[in-house]
Parts: structure tokens; C-alpha cells; sequence
């Protein structure tokens, strides 16, 4: 586990990346922000996704025009551009070929999960669903 910016409001944050998104087999990197996205509270080495890509993903799970670029624009994580193919409520989820992203934002924290090649969309997007749903039960 790579620790980037301010401390983790739990020390369970990069546990979470670890066993629960990259762990379940379906994730081969993720991240876990502030729900601002100006803190990096855990991440995978090497999969690092710049301020102002955050700052466009934080935008985009707001709603509005940024919303709406989504679907022309893609959205760029760690560097690479994503074709988003869903982007509803909370959730925002994108393909680059046969390899994908999937963006869930709980009540202070934003999540990305990387899946790679040979991955179901679904299988990834239900790990990183599922881990946004117990964090919003846990108050996170």
C-alpha cells in the first residue's frame, strides 16, 4: 500500500483496498479519497490519479455540465482516458479496450477500482458497489 497526502481517517483505509477492491481477485488497483478528492487516504503503487483529474471526477459525481462531458469528453484516470459507458447518482464506470474503471462515491470518501483484462465488468463494478454500500453503513 502507497500512502499519498493527508492521513486516512481510519487506519482501515488501505486494508479496504487491499483485501476488499484489489483482495476480491475482480480489481487489479484502487484508490480511496476524501469525498472533496484533495486527499488521498490509500492507493495501489502505481496507480497514481492526478489532482486535476480528481477534481474533474468530483465535478462529474456533482452533476451539472461536468455530468454531461462524461459521455463526449471520457474521463482520465491515472493518466489514461476512459469512455464512460454509465454515470448514475453516485457511480461513474468507464472502458479503455477490455480493461475498465469503476467510480463510487459514499458519504466522505470516493472510490476508484482499475479491472484489467479477462475481468467482468460486472464482477468489478458489484466489488467496488459493495464496498461503497458498507462504508455508507459504517458512516463513511
Amino acid at each position: 500500500m502507497l500512502w499519498q497526502g493527508t492521513a486516512s481517517p481510519t487506519p482501515l483505509c488501505p486494508s479496504y483496498v487491499d483485501s476488499s477492491l484489489v483482495g476480491s481477485g475482480h480489481l487489479d488497483k484502487g484508490a480511496i479519497f476524501s469525498v472533496a478528492g484533495d486527499s488521498v487516504w490509500a492507493t495501489t503503487p502505481g496507480f497514481t490519479v492526478q489532482p486535476a483529474e480528481m477534481k474533474n471526477v468530483v465535478a462529474s459525481l456533482a452533476g451539472g455540465d461536468a455530468a454531461d462531458k462524461l459521455w463526449t469528453e471520457g474521463i482520465y484516470i491515472a493518466g489514461e482516458r476512459f469512455v464512460v459507458f454509465k454515470a448514475e447518482g453516485r457511480s461513474v464506470y468507464g472502458r479503455k479496450g477490455r480493461e475498465g474503471i469503476v467510480i463510487v462515491k459514499t458519504t466522505q470518501a470516493i472510490l476508484i477500482g482499475h479491472y484489467g483484462d479477462g475481468v467482468q465488468a460486472g464482477n468489478a463494478a458489484s466489488t467496488v458497489e459493495n464496498l461503497g454500500d458498507y462504508l455508507v453503513k459504517s458512516g463513511y
